[in-house]
């Protein structure tokens, strides 16, 4: 039968097949997919072949794993040398982000767009809490938003606490798998509670002394979409490691930098002291946004060639 992966717990898996029928189910032996090394040899979002093992208790094995059209990676949180696969099959991501409680950086969101680019997954920036902005918080959103659009990323706000832009939200995950993604503490779970409420999925608030988001969710889980299509919740990532991605390929997940890479002088142009350099003449005019660029040299001093 063919089914689909829901949930990983480690060595337990929750599947449905094709009816809608749901089941556990564990590997049969030990998977190795086109000589990739990750942390996890099955995924949320995989499709998989699986045979019944016990009838009266539900259980299947799962005897195969269907190609991937794509995924989410990211480093091991538990060894940075290895990755880890947050997802896969998906039709776009979804970044929840907040200006404060807790506060997104720039380099975390520019870090996520960069992987989305990397496996060829549309992404959608959401930044929820605007019940909580004053002035700084409104001016700074105008800002942001303005940076991501003109490059060709949507970009939403959304209050969950007044229902402010939810249902703008709702409507972008009609028939598609979406990802959710970001911090902890920046409404991911509160944001499935507005769409399923009969879920009840527990959230918790920030840390009062750190100003960090408390983990509520421990695994990935997808969840059916009652108008249509599913979405898969992530536990909160406090940093995203870039994996498989050289010092040479950063800029070509910049959209605004790939659109000018054939116009540097040097194929190997890294856009940053080079003469005849198009990026950075860009830079200078205002037509790669300065953040945007200070991102891209911050990203690049981290890209260990070691661990690529």
């Amino acid at each position: 039968m063919n089914a689909t992966v829901y949930k990983s717990t480690g060595n337990w898996y929750q599947v449905k097949d094709d009816k809608g029928n749901g089941f556990n189910a564990r590997l049969l032996g030990k998977f190795k997919m086109d000589g990739l090394t990750s942390t996890n040899p099955i995924a949320v979002g995989d499709s998989v072949n699986i045979e019944m093992e016990n009838e009266l208790e539900g259980s299947v094995t799962i005897t195969e794993i269907g190609k991937r059209k794509n995924y989410i990676t990211r480093t091991s949180p538990a060894n940075k040398h290895q990755h880890h696969i947050i997802a896969s099959n998906l039709d776009q991501s979804l970044l929840f982000a907040t200006l404060k409680d807790p506060k997104t950086s720039q380099g975390f969101i520019d870090r996520f767009l960069i992987t989305s680019e990397a496996y060829h997954i549309p992404s959608i920036i959401v930044f929820n809490k605007s019940d909580l902005y004053r002035q700084k918080e409104t001016d700074k959103f105008a800002e942001v938003k303005s940076i991501y659009e003109a490059i060709g990323y949507q970009v939403l706000s959304m209050s969950i606490e007044k229902g402010d832009g939810v249902e703008a939200v709702k409507n972008l995950l009609k028939d598609k798998v979406t990802l959710l993604s970001g911090h902890s503490g920046v409404g991911k779970s509160t944001f499935i509670n507005a769409v399923f409420p009969e879920l009840k999925l527990k959230t918790q608030g920030v840390s009062d002394w750190s100003g960090k988001g408390l983990h509520t969710t421990t695994f990935a889980e997808m969840f059916d979409l009652p108008t249509g299509g599913k979405i898969i919740d992530t536990p909160g990532i406090r940093e995203l490691g870039l994996v498989d991605i050289s010092k040479e390929e950063l800029s070509h997940y910049f959209p605004e930098m790939r659109a000018l890479i054939n116009d540097c002088k040097f194929n190997n142009c890294m856009h940053l002291n080079e003469p005849g350099c198009a990026v950075k003449l860009a830079v200078e005019e205002g037509g790669i946004h300065m953040d945007r660029y200070i991102s891209y040299c911050n990203i690049l001093e981290t890209i260990n060639e070691k661990n690529y």
